[in-house]
Parts: structure tokens; C-alpha cells; sequence
């Protein structure tokens, strides 16, 4: 079959590669669409950073050279054997963190903090091919009303609604979301669902456009003027109730603590390739 494969540093190669058979509990996929995440991108320009190197994964036994791609939807054709629930035929989207069941946080329910954990396109073979096989326990079949472009956000819409969630936002609260690409755009979303009033930072104008179009109560242009006065314009003077750093820019943190109102809540979603430096006051504060 076709895939891109990760080899380390600016080397992605789209090449041959076997085709996947489904073990006991696992299904094989037809993958139908896959999302390129910015993480994949870091991979690419900065890495290695995510991607297993060294050692293979103790779940998976996988290392680089490894198939990209974690925002996955498939349609199943072959089932392993014990599985149940599923069938050839049935469209599902991928799950993509895959779990021991016995350590101490996978006993506790706390199954994303398994220090063994396997990630489709980092620690396992991922989406960015012609076929998947993945455990049918971490397949979640899909309505008929969800389409497979739509199905391959839904990892990505997860890392958003978990993070509102975590937020604790209430109706009326003034949010601020820095960085509106994918996951920022659908972080608007969910915070608009839960009652919030939103506004829009980033510096790309397709990005705002987008927020604006998606329920955005404002965007602000930060490559054209500094956000911090803009939001208090906003907030009469006091700033937003809470910052939702998505963008991932190093910078990036440090701005999302510096504009939050006093006992306001900051939340951070971006994934850093870089190692943000902190006025620690500025968080006690």
C-alpha cells in the first residue's frame, strides 16, 4: 500500500509499505480521510520531538521510520478475531492514544497519562496511508449523519470540547481564544455551545475570517496592533475572564497569563516546540 512515512528530520517520504493485518481485538480500516495536525508539522521541521526514536514502543514495538497521521476516520474491512461490535462495513473514527490497562493511571481511569501509552503516527502506524490496523475497542462508530471529512475532526474537536470542559466556563463569561487555526477554531466553537462570549487573536487574516464566520463576538489582529488594550477595550478596562492559549507559539503563554483579568483562568492547549520563559510573579499575581 501507499503511505508517508516519517524518517526523522525534514525527511517524510510517500512510499510502499506492508499492508497491515488486523491481530486479535484489532480491526483493519480503509482510511477514508486524514487531518495533518501542526503537531505533524513540528515533527517534520523541529524533530525529532514526538516521534518514538531510540527504542520501539513497548505497546506497539514501533520506532521511525513510522506512518504519520492521528486524525483518523475509516471504514472497516476485516475483523480480527474477539472482536465484537463492529463489522465490515461500519465507518468509524480512530480513537488515537492506545493504553497498558495496568499501571497505576490506567487503574485509576487516567488511561492519557500511561507512561507506555502508543499514539497513532508517533508510537504506532497512523492514518496517512492507504489502510490501518487498530484495536476496535478505541473505534467509535460513526452516525449516519456524520460524514468522513467531518469524522476526521473529531479528534482534534475532542482536544477543544476537553478543554472547555476542564475551563469550568459559564454563560457570559468573556473568553479570549489565542491562535484560531484547526483546534482554536473549534475551541470557538465549543466556548460559543457553552454560552461564552468570544474573542478572536491571531496574526493570519484567513484565520479571523474563519473566527469571525464560525461566531466569533470579535478578532483581533495581533500583526497589526497589541492585543493586551484591545481586549480591555473589550471587557471595560478589566480583561477576559479567561485565555485559552491554542496556538502553540512560544510566546504564546506568557501573553495568555499577561491579558487574563486578576483571578481570571488561563488554559493551555498548544502543543510547544519550544520552551516558553515565565515571569513567575506574572502567575502568582
Amino acid at each position: 500500500m501507499q503511505a508517508l512515512v516519517y524518517h526523522g528530520n525534514k525527511d517524510i517520504r510517500p512510499q510502499d509499505w506492508p499492508e497491515p493485518e488486523p491481530g486479535r481485538g484489532e480491526v483493519k480500516l480503509q482510511v477514508t480521510y486524514c487531518g495533518i495536525c501542526a503537531t505533524d508539522i513540528e515533527e517534520w521541521q523541529f524533530g525529532p520531538l514526538y516521534v518514538q526514536h531510540g527504542s520501539p514502543n513497548p505497546l506497539t514495538g514501533r520506532m521511525a521510520p513510522i506512518i504519520m497521521g492521528h486524525e483518523i476516520a475509516g471504514r472497516v474491512v476485516q475483523c480480527g478475531s474477539g472482536v465484537e461490535g463492529l463489522e465490515p462495513g461500519d465507518r468509524v473514527a480512530v480513537q488515537d492514544v492506545m493504553s497498558c490497562g495496568e499501571c497505576f493511571w490506567c487503574r485509576r481511569g487516567d488511561r492519557s497519562s500511561c507512561p507506555r501509552q502508543a499514539i497513532t503516527g508517533f508510537s504506532a502506524d497512523g492514518g496517512l496511508a492507504e489502510y490501518l490496523a487498530w484495536p476496535a475497542d478505541l473505534c467509535v462508530k460513526l452516525p449516519d449523519h456524520v460524514g468522513d471529512d467531518e469524522a476526521s475532526l473529531i479528534e482534534p474537536a475532542s482536544v477543544a470540547v476537553h478543554a472547555v470542559r476542564r475551563s469550568g466556563v459559564r454563560v457570559g463569561n468573556r473568553v479570549a481564544v489565542l491562535g484560531v487555526g484547526t483546534v482554536g477554531l473549534l475551541t470557538l466553537q465549543t466556548l460559543k455551545a457553552a454560552g461564552a462570549i468570544v474573542y478572536a487573536v491571531d496574526i493570519k487574516a484567513r484565520n479571523l475570517a474563519l473566527a469571525s464566520a464560525l461566531g466569533a463576538d470579535a478578532v483581533i489582529d495581533a500583526s497589526a496592533e497589541d492585543p493586551e488594550p484591545a481586549l480591555r477595550d473589550l471587557t471595560e478596562g478589566i480583561g477576559p475572564d479567561m485565555t485559552f492559549e491554542v496556538s502553540g507559539a512560544t510566546e504564546a503563554p506568557v501573553q495568555a497569563i499577561q491579558w487574563v483579568r486578576p483571578r481570571g483562568r488561563v488554559v493551555l492547549v498548544g502543543i510547544y516546540a519550544d520552551q516558553p520563559r515565565f515571569n513567575f510573579h506574572d502567575i502568582v499575581g
